[in-house]
């Protein structure tokens, strides 16, 4: 039965309901599928391009396969806003990346149609094939079906599992979501071919019959054709990359053409016995005019205007973080030629670009790779260059085997920046940066910096710019910096030296990177408790300024580190340095503040931060309790 006055998207409740959809229908809910997008987006911000450019790929995989019982798994997860409509998060869809709300990404905790959680590519095909294997030795569990980018799918993951699938010879499906070409064959020419297709038998005939039709396909399909055989490695032949690990090819579809779609998934679903790659080409952004025109594709937005597509931009008071060091970075590399930068895919989003525009020979994106951009950074290192490896603490641990290996252990001077360090806000648990203090503090002859404001990260920039004893590490935030009179000409810091913000009597707050302001907020607070508080910024975890410790220890009657790490990090580096000296058998107590043992999800940084026990409060309550006094304030998330 129709309902004509009904809107597609209102009929459906679930994947179920497109079974019952004809063809036109599909179509149709497609395009109220991208209004719903923009519309929601608009008021939250978030992975707006990549989620437009999915839309028909995304009604079409539910329409043909059967989920949650086949496990859709989709790389990365930022392009995943129409599935989570389409499965049942309609209602809350606008809570996207809010505090309580929907993530960003997929997430197994949220629904049975997210079967594997992600936020760092190339992991899709990986997981696929697990659950494949599942599949086959007797599990619950249907088809898998893995959609990749042609960024991610470049990566050595994915390289890794595709060769692993192809020996393995299981059936699975990877959809190739390729949106660096977009075609647009005359009306009838892919209509064509596709009926072809979709009478043929055995899924090889097909593959047979796409060789044969190639060179009377138009040009824009022939040079997608060719451009899948050369797609990963650049090689040319005969067959794609994809077929000469054994998979069966199909492709290049019009990943906006809801006929191609349909035709090639149920011939595939239908015929397949092995491995698949199905070629789709998208436009990132497709569909909304703003997003097709911007450079980035609107990637990743604000909260915007729809009829505009103007962005809402928050008034800063200070420069970001992100700028700063690219802005310094690039000064440096004015004074010295020999000073270069590696990014892994995320120039603008590091601040290289900024070095890039004025020094394009001597910045380096290497894709998304960050094991390959360590080594390569080494590999410039050991020249006589001065690599400035600039990653995402999230990311960086992707890259943790080669800075350990190829860095660490041969001494060699990279120098590493380590952007978005601590909670960073919407993308949530995925992106945190709460790790990288305690893997880069273990690692033998690693400096280990944090920047307590904008000012500092200038002086660190300076400082690794200059050391060239073995490898360095700074950190710093996402977001503003704190609108500190910024140098005029930054100081290289005495490698292992802290400072004294302001001094006291009774309790010593110790801080390590950006939550100084906390800190000082907190001495406000025992302050007005009658309580004498000395702040200190540590400036380094690795090596720790022990006189200073020993300063702290020896003339308060309490000691609280406060980190934006995980345990095991700068407070745990301070606790194991006093045992060794005996000054924890003295009369100062000393506490320990850092991030709690659980993931956060995603809110804004200061709601994350009051989760995480971590406000100005809690460092007061924490001062006063080392004391032996009750606290009279009252913690924020009371």
């Amino acid at each position: 039965m129709t309902h004509p006055q009904t809107p597609t998207l209102d009929r459906v409740a679930g994947p179920a309901d497109l079974k019952a959809l004809s063809d036109r229908e599909l179509k149709a809910l497609a395009d109220e599928l991208r209004s719903e997008v923009i519309s929601a987006v608009s008021e939250t911000g978030g992975h707006l391009g990549s989620s437009l450019g999915v839309v028909e790929m995304t009604v079409a995989i539910h329409a043909v396969f059967n989920t949650p019982m086949d496990k859709l798994v989709w790389d990365v997860g930022h392009q995943c806003y129409p599935h989570k409509i389409l499965t049942g998060r309609r209602d809350r869809i606008r809570t996207l990346r809010q505090k309580d709300g929907l993530s960003g990404f997929t997430k197994r905790s949220e629904s049975e149609y997210d079967p594997f959680g992600a936020a760092h590519s190339s992991t899709s095909i990986s997981a696929a094939l697990g659950f494949t294997v599942g599949r086959d030795m007797g599990q619950p569990t249907g088809d898998a079906i893995a959609v990749i980018g042609d960024g991610s799918i470049s990566a050595g993951m994915a390289y890794e599992a595709l060769n692993n699938a192809g020996a393995e010879g299981r059936r699975m499906f990877v959809i190739l979501n390729d949106n660096e070409m977009s075609i647009a064959p005359p009306v009838g020419a892919m209509s064509t071919y596709l009926s072809r297709i979709s009478q043929m038998g055995p899924l090889p005939m097909l593959d047979a019959v796409a060789k044969d039709m190639e060179k009377m396909l138009p040009e824009p399909v022939r040079l997608g054709a060719q451009r899948a055989r050369q797609m990963v490695t650049g090689l040319q032949g005969e067959g794609t990359f994809f077929e000469e690990l054994g998979f069966d090819y199909i492709g290049p579809i019009d990943g906006h053409d809801m006929t191609q779609l349909l035709t090639v998934l149920r011939a595939a679903r239908t015929r397949a016995s092995g491995p698949v790659v199905i070629h789709c080409c998208t436009v990132k952004g497709k569909g909304y005019a703003p997003a097709e025109g911007s450079a980035d594709k609107y990637h990743g937005v604000a909260k915007f205007d729809v009829e505009s597509g103007v962005q809402a931009k928050a008034k800063a008071s200070a420069p970001a973080y992100t700028k700063v060091f690219g802005e310094q970075l690039t000064k440096e590399a004015a004074r010295d030629p020999s000073i270069v930068a590696v990014t892994a895919a995320m120039p603008s989003g590091t601040g290289v670009n900024i070095m890039a525009d004025r020094f394009p020979a001597r910045v380096f994106d290497v894709g998304i790779a960050e094991q390959h951009g360590v080594t390569f950074a080494a590999g410039m290192a050991a020249s006589g260059l001065k690599p400035f490896c600039a990653i995402y603490s999230t990311f960086l641990q992707r890259g943790y085997d080669q800075v350990v290996h190829d860095v660490a252990l041969q001494g060699l001077p990279v120098r590493f920046a380590i952007d978005r360090a601590g909670l960073v806000g919407a993308d949530g648990a995925t992106h945190a940066g709460s790790f990288d203090v305690g893997y880069m503090g273990a690692l033998p002859g690693m400096v280990v910096m944090a920047a307590a404001d904008e000012a500092e990260l200038c002086h660190m920039v300076r400082t690794a710019a200059e050391y060239g004893e073995g490898p360095i590490a700074f950190r710093y935030p996402r977001g503003n910096g704190t609108g500190v009179a910024m140098p005029e000409q930054p100081e290289v810091l005495e490698i292992g030296k802290g400072r004294v913000v302001r001094e006291g009597t009774d309790v010593a707050l110790l801080s390590f990177g950006a939550h100084l302001g906390e800190c000082e907020a907190a001495a406000a607070l025992l302050e007005a408790e009658g309580v004498s508080v000395t702040i200190a910024d540590a400036r380094f975890a690795k090596p720790l300024d022990m006189e200073l410790i020993r300063q702290l220890a020896g003339h308060h009657a309490a000691l609280v580190t406060v980190e934006q790490g995980a345990m095991g990090g700068f407070g745990a580096f301070v606790l194991q340095a006093m045992a060794a000296e005996g000054l924890l058998d003295g009369a100062c107590a000393v506490r320990n503040m850092h991030l709690p043992d659980r993931f956060i999800d995603q809110a804004s940084p200061a709601d994350m931060y009051a989760a995480a026990g971590l406000t100005a409060q809690d460092i007061s309550a924490r001062a006063l309790q080392a004391l032996g006094r009750e606290a009279r304030v009252v913690p924020l998330r009371a």
